[in-house]
Formats: C-alpha cells, sequence, structure tokens
C-alpha cells in the first residue's frame, strides 16, 4: 500500500511517503481501505515527541474514513463494504489513517449514516471526541451556560455544535471576524472578540450569572478571564497543553467551588468514548453538525500538510488516499 510514515522523529522532514506492506486485520481487528484522513496537532506534535518510537515505522493519522475491506476474527463478515469513520488509528497502534489502509480494533470503525460525505465523517474523531468529553464528563448541560474557547477551531467548533444540540446557551470567543463567522455559523449564541479590551464585561453580559462550563483551548493565558467569569461550582476543562505551567489563583476558584479539569482524549474511559462516539454520529445522522473549511493535500505532500496544521491553518486539513 501506498503510505507516508517515518522511522525517526523529528521536523516534518522525516515523513516519507512509499509502498509498504499492507497490514492485516488480527483477531477483533478490521481494515480499512481510506478515501481521506484529517489531520489534527497530535500529529505533528506525536512525531517531534521526545520519546523513542515504539514501532520501527511509524504511519501518523487519528482520524480517517473509507470502507472496510476485510475483518479479523471475531468480527461479523457482513461488515465488509461499511463506510466507516476511525478514530484513535495511531494510538500505541503504528497503521495511522495517512495510507490506503488502516487497522484498528472494530470499535474504532463506526458507522457513517446515509448521506454524509466522507469528509466530514473523516474530521470527526479527535476533535468531536475531545468536545464531547469536555462537554459532558461532568453530566448534562441543558440550560446551561458554556463558554467556548477559541471557538473557530477544530475542538471549538466541534464543541459549539455539541453544546448547542445538548441545550446550552453557548458565547465563544475567537481572535478575528473570519472566525467569529464560523463560530456564529456553528451555532454560538454570543461570539466574543477576546482582543477586545472589554471582552471579559462582554462574556459577563451574556452570562450574568456565570458560566457553568468552559472549553479551554489555552489555560494559562486564559485563567484569569475564565476566573473571573465562572460561576460557582463551575467547570474548566482544559484540553490542550501548548504552554507547559499556568499559575492558579486558589483562593478565587477555591471560594466559588470550581473544578479545573484537565483532558486528554486518549485518556477517556471506556464509557466515555462509548458516549461520544454515539452521540456524535447521532448529531451526525440528525443534520446538527457542519464541517469546517477544508483545505487538501494529496498523500504525497503529508509533510506539507502537517507543516500547515502546525502553522495555524484554519478550517481542517485533509489527505486524500489514492
Amino acid at each position: 500500500m501506498r503510505a507516508a510514515f517515518y522511522e525517526q522523529r523529528g521536523a516534518s522532514d522525516v515523513i516519507r511517503v512509499d509502498d509498504i506492506p499492507t497490514p492485516g486485520p488480527d483477531v477483533g481487528e478490521v481494515r480499512v481501505r481510506l478515501s481521506v484522513a484529517a489531520v489534527n496537532p497530535t500529529d505533528w506534535k506525536s512525531r517531534t515527541s521526545p520519546d523513542p518510537l515504539a514501532f520501527p515505522l511509524q504511519v501518523p493519522g487519528q482520524d480517517g474514513a473509507g470502507t472496510i475491506d476485510a475483518v479479523g476474527p471475531g468480527v461479523d463478515p457482513g461488515r465488509i463494504g461499511e463506510r466507516v469513520w476511525v478514530y484513535h488509528a495511531a494510538y500505541q497502534r503504528p497503521w495511522g489513517t495517512a495510507a490506503q489502509h488502516c487497522v484498528v480494533p472494530a470499535r474504532q470503525a463506526v458507522p457513517i449514516p446515509d448521506g454524509i460525505e466522507l469528509d466530514q465523517a473523516a474530521a470527526l474523531g479527535i476533535p468531536y471526541i475531545t468536545a464531547y468529553g469536555c462537554l459532558f464528563v461532568d453530566g448534562p448541560i441543558d440550560g446551561r451556560t458554556v463558554l467556548v474557547t477559541g471557538g473557530a477551531g477544530a475542538v471549538g467548533h466541534a464543541a459549539i455544535q455539541l453544546a448547542v444540540r445538548g441545550g446550552a446557551h453557548v458565547i465563544a470567543t475567537v481572535s478575528g471576524p473570519e472566525k467569529a463567522d464560523l463560530a456564529a455559523d456553528a451555532g454560538a449564541h454570543v461570539v466574543v472578540n477576546y482582543r477586545d479590551p472589554g471582552a471579559v464585561e462582554q462574556i459577563r453580559a451574556a452570562a450574568r450569572a456565570g458560566v457553568d462550563r468552559i472549553v479551554e483551548v489555552a489555560l494559562a493565558p486564559n485563567l484569569a478571564s475564565d476566573t473571573a467569569v465562572i460561576a460557582p461550582h463551575g467547570v474548566i476543562a482544559s484540553y490542550a497543553a501548548d504552554i507547559p505551567e499556568a499559575a492558579l489563583a486558589i483562593r478565587p476558584l477555591m471560594m466559588l467551588n470550581v473544578t479545573v479539569r484537565f483532558m486528554l482524549v486518549y485518556g477517556f474511559s471506556p464509557a466515555l468514548l462509548a458516549a461520544a462516539v454515539t452521540q456524535i454520529t447521532d448529531a451526525l445522522e440528525a443534520g446538527d453538525l457542519t464541517p469546517l473549511p477544508v483545505t487538501r493535500f494529496p498523500l504525497e505532500a503529508t509533510a506539507d500538510a502537517h507543516d500547515a496544521v502546525q502553522s495555524g491553518a484554519v478550517g481542517k486539513v485533509l489527505i486524500d488516499l489514492p
């Protein structure tokens, strides 16, 4: 099969594209003939990690979509030919989605509802599962106020849509007009430019009793403003760690009985993962999810796709598989 892969960690120039053996499914696994893969920040972050590689070669890519073309022992052969979206493909496994085929446990190949394009399905995994966990790990949000920081990013965009579907009043922060349009199109009831001097006051005006849940993309720089708008017993769910340290003002948060959660999608419990997959697929089938704008790359330009995501490309970066 044709695949992008690397045999050592480093900058994007360690990525090669060549023919490698096509993997076969083992017990409880399926093989997916991929049509499109999505690129996430976790892909380049994993590639540049200081940890040694666990496998002789690593195909990157957690998310993608295609058709099951083989099943391992213990999997219903009737699944062959099923259109599926794939998540966590490269997590502790060598066969990521930047390839013509990947092999995953059967539960990680999720049937795609009729009428849904593969592009949209391919982009669900990491962003939507992360967003679901941040929103719902502490229970229902119906009637609550949710603040989504970075509302035009992949996780932020997903969180807005899932929060609106969950019955929340949604406030989103963004950095400019183009991103404000993306957040509003996703369904945010109030969109605030966090660069405005009066951003905190705008959030307070939109949530007079305070914000119940915050889906936080940048905890360190946003912690002061989060503390200023959080409601008693509120939850701040931080899912990104680009800045490794944050200074907590303990007393203000303690006085409000605030919970600060750190959310890593790969560590979600099996129950939370299963609920996320079910609810995301239901939302997709109901027409409650809309895709971000797309930038496409061919498989041969996988390194460029990684660089685009690392550089902060607006929208979703996809790789087309030949």
